[in-house]
């Protein structure tokens, strides 16, 4: 939906009167009562709406957080994976609890499409199996000079690094810095190794 302009901020308006009419019930119907809304989202496309019509400023947010060493002990035992605490260790080392990256190395290593050596040496080339997402996050700060030139300091740098907080707020919400405070890393040992070799700027 965000990228049609034309019609989203028409589709997202009717969402949150949805939602009104669901927790306020002004119409009087108790129909609306029933009515439950998820929306799932992620914050790497700003879309410019009005606050008062806006579906992503009410309810409950839950944010999706990094998986634990245990998480990812048990995730890897549902792909009938078994790795040691050393495996284990240098895979969270690379690309610490990201759910999608995990996920990603558990489906390749459990299709035994490549082994945990392999996946860590190309894992932040253009062959290895996070090339369309690496691509994918290249291409938006390509597009977005503010945020490539903010990630830039983040990953040249051997300490955490302050930022504009507006430009912070974005990076960290398309996942690829971690807040300390007021100031940012890089979210994974993957994203400074990928960005590093490759041109933001």
């Amino acid at each position: 939906m965000v990228h049609y302009p034309c019609s989203n901020a028409d589709f997202f308006t009717l969402l949150r009167s949805w939602y009104e009419e669901a927790a306020y019930g002004e119409s009087g119907n108790p129909l609306w009562q029933n009515l439950r809304l998820i929306i799932v989202h992620s914050t790497e496309v700003y879309i410019p709406l009005d606050i008062n019509k806006s579906p992503f400023n009410v309810g409950l947010a839950i944010n999706l957080h990094e998986f634990t060493p245990d998480q990812v002990h048990e995730l890897a035992q549902r792909y009938g994976l078994k790795l040691t605490e050393s495996e284990q260790s240098q895979l969270m080392a690379l690309i610490g609890g990201h759910p999608y990256l995990i996920q990603q190395a558990f489906h390749h290593l459990a299709r035994q499409d490549l082994m945990l050596d392999e996946l860590l040496q190309t894992s932040a080339t253009d062959a290895g199996i996070y090339h369309n997402h690496l691509h994918r996050h290249l291409r938006h700060l390509q597009e977005h000079p503010e945020l490539a030139m903010a990630f830039d300091q983040v990953i040249q740098a051997t300490i955490p690094v302050e930022l504009d907080q507006l430009l912070a707020f974005k990076l960290h919400s398309i996942g690829l810095v971690t807040l300390k405070g007021n100031q940012v890393i890089p979210s994974c040992e993957l994203y400074r190794q990928y960005f590093v070799s490759h041109k933001i700027l």
